[in-house]
């Protein structure tokens, strides 16, 4: 899937500014990568499934 068009954003709470960067603006997918390799790899979840993720990350 070509990423290059996708808008990236950090979390608020990313204070040294290494963690991941999500584009949720996607056709149908999330994508995910490394905010200190952009131009690496990037993973892409369906949007249900980032979504369970991240809240039970929040209730970890």
């Amino acid at each position: 899937m070509e990423l290059s068009g996708a808008t990236w954003r950090k979390s608020r709470r990313s204070g040294n500014g290494e963690c991941v960067e999500v584009a949720d603006d996607l056709a149908g997918v999330v994508g995910v990568r490394d905010s200190k390799d952009p131009a690496g790899p990037a993973l892409t979840f369906d949007p249900r499934a980032w979504r369970a993720f991240v809240d039970h990350a929040k209730r970890s």
